[in-house]
């Protein structure tokens, strides 16, 4: 019988849980534990406990090699994006979970950290970053760039040659015309259709999607 390694989830909302359904349906790994807060050390998520809080990771790393951030993003990426980079000191192995219930081209490119949900498609020539969600039946289409610490949200629609930078977030429904690029650290609200590029940082909004004033 081939043992399984075994795996740390960092994070215990309702992303984690997602994330637990996924890893069990991929069937590559055994879920050791989770860490969230201290106060909720001993409770159990899905039946899997949480063993630690973040305060306890350098103990954990002595102990287990692969980790992953089940942290979400909705409005900022930064509580993931801290935590990964401090496994990163440590050089634990952070892989990447993809449902088998996603299509993935074999001429893609997905770096450590990302997590591809049920009923994904990334098409052939298409990059996604390390760090990022890839949502419940998001579409990415060919000869995408997906940047570093992205949330795609569910049911959003990455037309061919997009390109998104890092931290942005890409709300349910989304759609982007082919060919757009979207700098870093944009929110796109849920339903926006994306039908030019955008320059700037900030919130954008409605279709076609315009900047939100504060």
């Amino acid at each position: 019988m081939i043992t399984k390694p075994k795996i740390i989830l960092i994070g215990g909302g309702g992303h984690c849980r997602a994330v637990i359904d996924v890893i069990e349906t991929e069937n590559k790994y055994q879920i050791a534990g989770i860490v969230d807060i201290f106060e909720k050390i001993g409770e159990k998520i899905l039946g899997y406990e949480i063993i630690a809080s973040d305060k306890d990771i350098p103990e954990l790393v002595e102990k287990y090699d692969f980790f992953f951030v089940t942290i979400g993003f909705i409005k900022s990426p930064k509580i993931r994006l801290k935590i990964f980079n401090e496994l990163k000191k440590y050089n634990v192995k952070l892989p990447v979970i993809i449902s088998p219930k996603a299509y993935v081209s074999v001429h893609s490119k997905i770096a450590e950290g990302t997590v591809i949900m049920h009923n994904v498609v990334v098409n052939a020539n298409s990059k996604i970053g390390y760090n990022s969600i890839i949502n419940t039946k998001a579409l990415i289409e060919h000869d995408c760039n997906i940047g570093d610490n992205c949330h795609i949200s569910t049911n959003s629609t990455i037309n061919g040659d997009c390109n998104i930078g890092d931290e942005c977030f890409i709300g349910s429904g989304v759609v982007t015309k082919q060919g757009i690029n979207i700098t870093s650290k944009v929110i796109i609200g849920a339903g926006a259709v994306v039908t030019k590029s955008i320059n700037h940082e900030g919130v954008y909004i409605g279709n076609p999607a315009k900047k939100q004033n504060k």
